[in-house]
């Protein structure tokens, strides 16, 4: 049940890095915002939208099935890990500088996942 964990939270972060990184690729690709059909044929010829959309999808069919057999307090906590890969993938892919207090969130948010995951797993079985 471990691996399916393991293997769940990371095709849910894959879904939803990809759902959050293809966001911000179409609304940079998107500019300038304009309210005309032009404007929403150049939005909907853009493949980013489409990366966007299956994130999404694929994030909610993910946690859907993780939700049935997780539990809940970890795959809460888990499922936020997306501003973590975010924010690491953000530098090399939009030249973003990480600050230390986002360095720092990160390795909090990474923290406390780990300790919800392994409270979790020393309560006892009721």
């Amino acid at each position: 049940m471990k691996r399916f964990y393991l293997i769940g939270f990371a095709v849910l972060l894959s879904f939803d890095t990809l759902a959050q990184i293809s966001f911000k690729m179409t609304g940079s690709h998107a500019l300038p915002v304009q309210a005309s059909l032009a404007w929403l044929l150049r939005l909907a010829a853009e493949p980013w939208l489409y990366g966007a959309i299956v994130g999404y999808i694929g994030a909610f069919f993910t946690w859907m099935t993780l939700l049935k057999h997780a539990p809940i307090g970890p795959a809460f906590a888990a499922s936020h890990l997306e501003v973590v890969s975010v924010l690491l993938l953000s530098i090399p892919i939009f030249g973003e500088h990480v600050t230390r207090i986002q360095g720092l969130g990160a390795v909090l948010i990474v923290a406390g996942i780990f300790c919800l995951a392994r409270s979790e797993g020393d309560a006892p079985v009721a």
